[in-house]
């Protein structure tokens, strides 16, 4: 069966990367990115009007062809979001809903991208799926509510994926600032006491793809590169693919860096949803990395 995908969000990190790869796949006739100013995904009309006409567009060329929405658009400044969290609501809660009503209209199904910080970060193993919610701050709370939403509107065509720790080519994140930071300091400190699993923008987007291309029953997933570090453990890491001396990278604690928003002190997320549905696996973190800065490391070094 061939797919038919709309993608959100395609000038974001994950967005253009799932785009990127979608437009290479022999299997995929029509994928089409949408993102603002073009498409405002908060406003009713406007989802209505994008999802009826990509389905209409894809089913004239044919009936046969499977028709999925990927949703990685979010608003992601965690911090900021505890100021202006009803802006969050309404790109993190209310757009997916719309989406979720858009794509039941068409027969389409909508695969929508959360995050780790839906969970209240006290665990000791590996969040599973359906283990108790409990954000601790405004961006997961927003999170948690579009998860909510599809769960309510679109419950048998809808799969949740939640990642956490993401980087890529495309946009700020992590691994780049610690390029940076190599580049400008002697040495960095970075904290020891929060702990997760650093994911690729890569090799999410390629897993994005085969759950599209699958018959993976509705549900919540986790989508992670596997294994777990800390923050300094992800920074030694990243150091060490830069040809720095990891050495420099010293440690301290979560207590040092006054944030807005409290972050999760554990995020790894459990795979066994993902693998118990049959999909290709997730590379490890480390492997996921080398092979980040084999792919694209001149943009991962530029910082």
């Amino acid at each position: 069966m061939t797919v038919a995908l709309l993608i959100t969000g395609v000038k974001g990190q994950l967005g253009s990367e799932i785009s990127r790869q979608a437009l290479r796949a022999s299997d995929i006739p029509f994928a089409r990115g949408i993102d603002l100013p073009e498409v405002d995904l908060t406003d009713p009309f406007a989802v209505r009007d994008t999802v009826e006409e990509w389905a209409r567009v894809v089913r004239s060329d044919s009936p046969a062809h499977k028709l999925v929405v990927v949703n990685p658009a979010a608003y992601t400044a965690v911090d900021q979001a505890e100021e202006q969290e009803e802006l969050a609501y309404a790109v993190n809660a209310a757009a997916p809903a719309l989406l979720a009503t858009a794509c039941g209209a068409v027969g389409a199904g909508l695969i929508h991208l959360s995050t780790d910080y839906v969970f209240p970060g006290d665990g000791t193993v590996p969040y599973e799926p359906e283990d108790p919610k409990g954000p601790t701050n405004a961006y997961g709370r927003t999170k948690l509510a579009g998860e909510q939403a599809l769960r309510e509107i679109l419950p048998q065509a809808s799969w949740i994926v939640r990642t956490a720790w993401l980087y890529g080519a495309g946009g700020p994140n992590f691994v780049k600032t610690m390029a940076r930071l190599e580049k400008t300091k002697d040495t960095v400190s970075v904290i020891t006491d929060q702990v997760g699993s650093p994911t690729w923008a890569g090799d999410l987007a390629g897993r994005l793809l085969d759950l599209a291309r699958s018959d993976a029953p509705a549900g919540a997933y986790h989508g992670t590169n596997r294994g777990q570090t800390s923050w300094h453990g992800f920074a030694k890491a990243v150091f060490e693919e830069l040809g720095a001396d990891p050495a420099r990278v010293l440690e301290t604690d979560a207590a040092s860096y006054v944030t807005a928003a409290t972050r999760p002190a554990y995020s790894v997320l459990s795979p066994a949803a993902w693998d118990g549905a049959g999909l290709p696996p997730f590379l490890g973190w480390r492997e996921a990395l080398a092979e980040a800065f084999r792919v694209e490391g001149d943009a991962l070094r530029a910082g």
